[in-house]
């Protein structure tokens, strides 16, 4: 549906782009900003996954790269392209008004910190999503659908030894299976807030990188699974780098409507809190590790390389 480049941007595009605390770089030079990764560094299922579970790289991006936005509050931020003051609800507005109906992908990880901090990435089309497509069907779907779906590859491209060892190089989670997600829907966007606070493993590990963000460079990919012959192969919806973030430069915004996470972690099942310990226990003890990824290491959470697992369902 959209290059991440040759094609020039439309001006509003590359205002929002333009517009964040975090300056668009280039992507092989991005210290301190943001840029969009080629697709090529991901490799999702390819057409014949469910017989070979071959992967393949992926290609062009379904969505263009709108923006990324590096903010900080006193509360957790959640619902962004709600609160009346953002600024790509603004240029969505303003692009409504001139005729145009962009629609626009968020996905806003909210990081567990005293500064509640928030790494936003937007994305955005203009072509009519096809009807019955797997991006339909998620726009459509209930939240146990989207939960069961939503993935992110999490590929670590620079980094200290101590996140490589925590995180892996390359960490793949279906998101609503390991976090807490919302999701905010209206005509013109689609927002997912994803608490990364609502699991004591993800908490811990991203607690251990934050330490380290201004020597970090992270290339995030979103998807949804495919898991059926017809939704293969897998197709990004889009992804975005960012590097050495100074937790300086975020933004601050105001308190806004958000889901608290309240009790959430006293209702986790059983075998969650499992899988914690055992998260724990492979930071804490490094070489007890498999695969070395503490991550990789959490079945039945959600966090990690579930495709990694030999015990994956048939799909």
């Amino acid at each position: 549906m959209a290059s991440t480049g040759g094609k020039k941007e439309l001006e509003w595009i590359e205002r929002v782009k333009s517009e964040g605390a975090v300056p668009l770089l280039d992507a092989e030079n991005c210290r301190n900003g943001w840029s969009s990764p080629p697709g090529d560094k991901f490799m999702v299922r390819g057409p014949e996954y469910l017989s070979n579970r071959v992967k393949v790289p992926a290609g062009e991006y379904l969505l263009k790269p709108l923006g990324f936005d590096w903010i900080r509050g006193s509360t957790k931020i959640g619902e962004v392209l709600k609160h009346p003051n953002s600024r790509v609800r603004k240029a969505i507005e303003d692009e409504c008004l001139t005729g145009d109906k962009p629609f626009v992908w968020a996905f806003n990880l909210q990081v567990p910190s005293k500064d509640n901090y928030s790494a936003v990435a937007y994305f955005t089309t203009k072509e009519p999503i096809p009807e019955g497509s797997l991006m339909d069907r998620f726009l459509k779907g209930d939240d146990g659908f989207r939960n069961s779906r939503l993935k992110l590859i999490a590929n670590i491209v620079k980094g200290p030894w101590i996140v490589r060892k925590a995180v892996g190089e390359q960490a793949i989670c279906i998101i609503g299976r390991a976090l807490s997600c919302k999701y905010c829907v209206s005509d013109n966007f689609l927002e997912v807030d994803v608490d990364i606070g609502s699991s004591m493993v993800a908490s811990a590990i991203v607690h251990l990188a934050f330490g380290y963000i201004t020597t970090l460079t992270v290339d995030l990919a979103f998807l949804i699974e495919g898991q059926t012959e017809s939704e293969l192969p897998e197709q990004i919806l889009g992804a975005v780098r960012f590097s050495e973030l100074d937790p300086a430069v975020a933004r601050a915004t105001e308190p806004s409507s958000s889901r608290s996470a309240g009790s959430l972690q006293s209702n986790l099942p059983t075998r969650l809190w499992k899988s914690i310990g055992q998260g724990f226990s492979h930071m804490l003890h490094p070489g007890t590790q498999e695969n070395g990824s503490s991550l990789g290491s959490a079945h039945g959470n959600g966090i990690g390389d579930h495709e990694g697992n030999s015990e994956e369902p048939k799909k």
